[in-house]
């Protein structure tokens, strides 16, 4: 029979190697969260001032991961999430630098005239893709202004329906010129008063004339007056109502704001998005179609402005006919269209 001194012995040593093989399996996670870290800074070419931010990026990069992979493994939702090149901002960060849409004051600006109120015939599925009138998917990078993005996409739509010509436009000139209403340039701003602005300055110019910088300037007034595009105003769409969304979206791609401010979103990767959003509009997207999965899930076609890198090839997918009058996210509270 062993003493007892051998049964604590032997008793310690097992408490050592257990003690041991969790602190070497936290070393190996610690290690592998590092390398992950380390492959995701080669791919972003993301670089950091000093190893102190590396170790302060390296910690929210693990929160992030720890969510993301959370989130996919419970498979609970119709959507997945990726470690996209967001994975090192906290969501606090990433609000800041990507959302821009300011909806204060906007209830004295909104119009009354709604061209396509009584359409009673829409198709079934919509994608202005595909009819050429969406230009390739852009990134506003650390400048609030998408806004203007939005702005943008939707009179590069209605340009092309009337002109069959898919010009790229200039954000770069809303931003640095237009200063009316809510328009703060990377500050944030308001589609309605972006649309506002091109029909006073008679037109827009293109991308490639005024290009963009992702920073405020000065207004370069020989480039501005450059126009390539012109609209006659703009109409707001019905409010709350998915349904008079389907028939302006049917007609023509539509600016909405959204409420984006959630992690689910900054890090939403692909299949048909069903929140957690509330209604609290703080980013400018454009409708560009709407559609149907094949097990009836109806959605929004959505074209954002972080790169390709972001969602479905910098698209998102967005639930459609929900329960609330809101729309999924707010996006039927605040639609608008440039009118040609």
């Amino acid at each position: 029979m062993a003493s007892n001194y051998q049964l604590s012995l032997y008793l310690g040593f097992f408490i050592l190697s257990i003690c041991a093989t969790q602190s070497l399996g936290r070393k190996l996670q610690e290690t592998s969260m590092s390398e992950m870290h380390e492959q995701w800074m080669a791919q972003h070419g993301r670089v950091y001032k000093d190893v102190i931010e590396k170790a302060q990026r390296l910690k929210i990069f693990k929160e992030n991961v720890e969510f993301i992979e959370s989130f996919n493994n419970a498979g609970e939702k119709p959507y997945k999430l990726s470690t996209n090149e967001f994975a090192d901002l906290t969501n606090e960060e990433f609000r800041a630098s990507r959302n821009g849409f300011r909806a204060s004051g906007v209830s004295t600006t909104r119009t009354t005239s709604f061209m396509y109120e009584n359409v009673t015939a829409v198709p079934s599925t919509m994608d202005w893709r595909k009819k050429g009138a969406v230009t390739p998917i852009k990134n506003q990078g650390e400048c609030g202004c998408c806004w203007a993005f939005s702005a943008v996409a939707a009179t590069e739509g209605i340009t092309q329906i009337k002109t069959g010509k898919l010009i790229s436009l200039s954000e770069q000139e809303l931003v640095d010129c237009d200063t009316s209403g809510e328009d703060q340039g990377c500050g944030g701003g308001l589609m309605d008063d972006a649309f506002d602005f091109i029909k006073h300055n008679r037109g827009l110019t293109t991308e490639a004339n005024y290009p963009y910088t992702g920073e405020d300037g000065t207004c370069n007034r020989k480039k501005s007056t450059n126009h390539a595009a012109d609209i006659n105003g703009h109409e707001d769409v019905t409010a709350n109502s998915e349904e008079a969304l389907l028939n302006a979206v049917a007609n023509q791609p539509v600016s909405v704001a959204i409420d984006a401010s959630g992690s689910a979103f900054q890090f939403y990767s692909s299949g048909v998005f069903t929140g957690d959003c509330g209604t609290e509009l703080d980013h400018g997207v454009t409708a560009v179609g709407y559609g149907a999965t094949s097990n009836g899930t109806k959605y929004w076609l959505v074209k954002n402005s972080w790169g390709t890198g972001w969602g479905e090839e910098g698209y998102i997918r967005m639930q459609r006919d929900v329960d609330s009058a809101e729309g999924i996210c707010g996006i039927a509270m605040m639609a608008s269209y440039p009118t040609a």
